[in-house]
């Protein structure tokens, strides 16, 4: 495989954002936001290709300022970090770590360690760069199976080796990664009824708590006043960068 920039190959624009990827249809993109990042910082948004120029792999990130505390992540993790690389860049302060918004693979290539190879080239970047961590709000690719469980109890299970339960975040464990904490409202996705029927060609015709495939947690549906939220909690996870770069 061959990782690239968007700073090297912007004419890999649309490959990237249009790979098929296993984003449910009610997380789509926030046209601005990504736009935004894609043209500010396209040094950090990388592009896997194939032996043939095939986009197999993405990985979206966003640089900020991190003063080293994970409690100073928000617990509003992907939604809030965004707003914080815009407010750090406007105001010029030093940005210190690279928030990882997404690792896509495109489905059937997992089965070849992508994810973890993606994600060691997101690292590798970031420390040609001069940051000190990547950091992310990382969505537990298990728990949809589990949506009832509390994020907090899910995220904390390990197997008899000491690795996660979950495997996304086994393989952030595994390339060094440290489990921080949960970020219990990390995206916010809302909608009218109609809105979510279309999404998930499910009735939504009761209120109170909806199960959705691929969903970490069940929608709040408010029939009366026709609209349902979705609040998904993610896992912050931290790669110190500095640690590795002085062994």
């Amino acid at each position: 495989m061959r990782v690239l920039t968007l700073a090297e190959r912007p004419d890999l624009r649309d490959g990237m954002l249009h790979m098929e990827a296993s984003w449910p249809d009610y997380i789509p993109p926030e046209p601005m936001v990504v736009g935004w990042a894609l043209d500010r910082y396209p040094e950090h948004q990388l592009v896997v290709l194939d032996a043939d120029d095939t986009v197999i792999a993405r990985a979206a990130s966003v640089p900020f300022a991190w003063d080293g505390d994970p409690a100073s992540l928000p617990d509003t993790g992907w939604d809030a970090v965004l707003g914080l690389s815009m407010l750090d860049t406007a105001a010029g302060r030093e940005l210190t770590a690279l928030c990882a918004l997404e690792i896509a693979v495109v489905p059937g290539m997992q089965a070849r360690n992508m994810s973890g190879r993606v994600l060691a080239a997101v690292k590798d970047n970031a420390r040609r760069h001069g940051l000190r961590d990547v950091v992310g709000p990382v969505r537990p690719s298990g728990k949809h199976a589990e949506p009832h469980e509390p994020m907090t109890g899910y995220a904390a299970r390990t197997r008899d080796d000491g690795l996660p339960v979950d495997p996304w975040l086994r393989v952030h464990v595994r390339a060094g990664g440290r489990v921080l904490q949960v970020c219990p409202a990390s995206m916010t996705i809302s909608g009218s009824l109609a809105q979510w029927r279309a999404w998930t060609g499910l009735p939504f015709d009761t209120s109170g708590p909806v199960v959705v495939p691929g969903a970490l947690t069940p929608v709040a549906v408010n029939v009366e006043h026709d609209h349902a939220v979705y609040i998904e909690p993610n896992v912050w996870v931290r790669h110190p960068l500095a640690e590795r770069h002085d062994r």
